[in-house]
């Protein structure tokens, strides 16, 4: 139970900096990131409230393939793959329904996000196949895809063709044209994901419960170690592994910007060395006892409750503010700095914190296979 609230508080803390994020989403439009970000234009505030948030997705893809093995490991490997099977579909089927629907608020949008959770569904789905083959192999095309997905960036197709719509889904962030008035947005590439989800199923035997907790805490922080210094040589040198390249600039901070300045659309190598490399030290570190962990599990134990919780009440919150106070940044309602996202993010965490208590409660009390789904 022990090494489940660490991994769960792992999950809460990835989760908190993704509603710092989101909230950015609605609260800061008035000054968007692109990806990778505008080195001149974004101020440091912003420029490392996003990198934070960089650490999410991965993090939370590497948790499932591992919370994967930590099932199979209860169950058996058919199980566990009709689970995956099932789970992956209903991600999917949630990412074009109730979640486009809580981002936009239209029945009828122009443009349909396929975004983390159609990734994570997508991944599942792979996974499902993945774990029938020994773990070594799994493990050796988990890093294969990790370190070489990047060679294949060059690689383009037609808009209009079949080509171009399956490249888009798997490698290359893109927009497929349904209709004349309907386009869907592939923001998060499958391939990947796939390597991430087949790397943290690799970590499952770590947690065996009669693996040594000091010995697993240690090859953790090796891992995460030894990620970010590969990360600093491939980002010093230029070398391969992202297609921004850094550069030194008079102001030192823009200089600090540009070299952590990585590509998550798809994830490059350099982006997955970097937030992969503090997702294991942060994974070992919370396995120790800390007053605050409990408090992160709450959030991590119930982690598609809150996603779709989450973007639907700050987005109420913004329309709500609109219609007592107006637009206050062109057309948006806006905060005047970066603090106000931190600061609002740290008081709507708070009901957010209630409400997944709440539902882990009935989760756990419940039987409904529905439920366990969320």
């Amino acid at each position: 139970m022990k090494r489940l609230t660490s991994i769960d508080a792992t999950r809460g803390l990835v989760m908190l900096l993704m509603l710092v994020d989101h909230t950015r989403e609605f609260f800061y439009m008035h000054e968007q990131v692109s990806d990778p970000v505008n080195v001149l234009t974004t101020s440091p505030q912003l420029f490392f409230t996003r990198l934070s948030a960089h650490l999410c997705a991965p993090v939370f893809v590497l948790l499932t393939g591992l919370a994967a093995w930590l099932y199979q490991s209860k169950t058996n490997k058919k199980e566990a793959s009709l689970f995956l099977l099932k789970r992956g579909l209903f991600l999917m089927l949630l990412e074009i329904t109730l979640i486009n629907f809580g981002w936009s608020f239209s029945l009828a949008p122009e443009t349909l996000f396929l975004q983390v959770i159609w990734a994570i569904g997508l991944s599942m789905l792979t996974l499902a196949a993945l774990l029938w083959l020994p773990m070594k192999a799994i493990l050796a095309i988990g890093l294969t895809i990790i370190f070489t997905h990047n060679l294949l960036d060059p690689i383009t197709f037609h808009e209009q063709g079949l080509s171009h719509t399956l490249w888009a889904i798997l490698h290359d962030r893109s927009y497929i044209y349904i209709t004349d008035l309907l386009r869907i947005r592939t923001s998060y590439p499958l391939l990947p994901w796939i390597g991430v989800i087949a790397l943290g199923y690799s970590l499952g035997p770590l947690f065996k419960t009669s693996y040594p907790e000091v010995k697993r805490q240690k090859q953790l922080i090796g891992m995460g170690v030894l990620s970010l210094i590969s990360f600093v040589i491939l980002r010093l040198t230029n070398f391969y592994g992202d297609s921004s390249l850094w550069q030194l600039y008079d102001n030192p901070m823009s200089s600090i910007i540009s070299f952590f300045n990585v590509t998550k659309y798809p994830p490059s190598l350099q982006f997955l060395l970097l937030t992969l490399g503090f997702g294991f030290i942060i994974l070992a570190l919370l396995e120790k006892k800390l007053p605050w962990k409990n408090i992160l599990s709450t959030f991590g134990s119930v982690p598609m409750f809150f996603y779709i919780i989450h973007i639907y009440l700050v987005h109420l919150i913004n329309k709500f503010c609109i219609l007592l106070w107006g637009t206050n940044q062109g057309q948006y309602f806006s905060f005047s700095g970066v603090w106000g996202l931190w600061i609002f993010s740290l008081i709507i965490a708070v009901p957010l914190w209630f409400l997944c208590r709440w539902y882990g409660e009935i989760k756990r009390k419940s039987n409904n296979t529905i439920l366990k789904y969320f």
